[in-house]
């Protein structure tokens, strides 16, 4: 009798490919505008807070970076999740390194709501 095997990650491939490649060129996009920012500033040499906090005091810019730091975190969850599903072969290790991503994940996106928007 042969024995069937599970398959665990099923339907994660296209989506996980899609995922990673709308995430990266929306984090392009994020570092093209701060390029620009820094090209297109008066103070390109001498570039300091000041110029950075009007550079973030519009709500657009705010709402922009956010997305960005979305994007980064969405596709940092992807590339890690395949990399725990396809090397760490025990259940109970993958689900403690999902948990433990999961959570430095949030923080990450919680820190980054903070400092913009407080």
């Amino acid at each position: 009798m042969v024995k069937q095997r599970r398959v665990l990650s099923a339907g994660y491939g296209i989506n996980s490919w899609l995922q990673q490649r709308i995430t990266a060129v929306i984090m392009l996009v994020g570092i093209i505008a701060v390029f620009a920012f820094l090209i297109l500033a008066n103070e390109v040499i001498d570039s300091n807070f000041i110029s950075w906090q009007q550079f973030f005091s519009f709500v657009f810019v705010k709402v922009f970076a956010q997305i960005v730091i979305l994007a980064v975190i969405l596709h940092a969850w992807v590339g890690i999740r395949d990399l725990w599903m396809d090397y760490a072969k025990s259940f109970g290790l993958r689900l403690v390194l999902h948990t433990l991503t999961v959570l430095w994940l949030l923080g990450s996106l919680i820190y980054s709501v903070e400092i913009l928007w407080a």
